[in-house]
């Protein structure tokens, strides 16, 4: 199964392109699930060590549910709004939190696929920064991080929205990257994921 998590507290530009991105992977045979922060509950992590002490977070939230999702993945897609040059404050949060899960098992994420898809209001509003971001979560976790390959799409897809959804809707350089990286992403799947 590919998980696509959105990053946005909005259902707006992010959550349309990661739809379409699961919408693509799917029309390639893959499971795929969609999760969002939207209208969830997801703590900031205290870095308490309750986790390491217990075996699970101190904080019950929505986290419960992600956390079985991210242990079910063989695939995962953070697709994130760009936030003052990053990810969203909701994305580094689901990711400081997967720290209660490899509590309970250090290879959770190990050997698995990942992809990014970062939204800004600007062309350069900081997408590659974001998506930087993302490859060193999955780096640090030991997991596979795959982008669009060279010419476009060197880090994963990119998207400019100009703010509205409209304009991420038109922007055929934005889904130009994402099919790049939609493809190489199913291609590791396939070779080295599991469908």
């Amino acid at each position: 199964m590919i998980l696509g998590i959105c990053g946005s507290p909005r259902d707006q530009a992010t959550e349309y392109v990661l739809k379409e991105a699961l919408r693509m992977l799917g029309e390639k045979g893959f499971e795929t699930k969609f999760w969002t922060v939207k209208g969830n509950s997801i703590d900031f992590c205290a870095h308490c060590d309750y986790c390491l002490k217990n075996k699970e977070c101190v904080l019950q939230d929505d986290m419960q549910e992600l956390y079985v999702l991210l242990s079910e993945a063989k695939g995962i897609i953070f697709a994130t709004p760009v936030y003052n040059g990053g990810v969203s404050a909701q994305i580094k949060a689901i990711m400081d939190r997967t720290r209660a899960l490899l509590a309970t098992d250090k290879n959770v994420f190990k050997g698995k696929i990942g992809m990014g898809i970062a939204v800004g209001g600007d062309r350069n509003g900081g997408q590659e920064f974001a998506l930087m971001q993302i490859h060193s979560f999955y780096i640090i976790n030991g997991m596979v991080p795959v982008g669009g390959s060279f010419f476009g799409a060197n880090l994963g897809a990119t998207f400019w929205s100009k703010d509205t959804l409209d304009g991420v809707k038109a922007d055929e350089e934005g889904f130009r990257s994402l099919k790049k990286t939609v493809k190489q992403f199913s291609e590791y799947m396939e070779k080295y994921g599991q469908k």
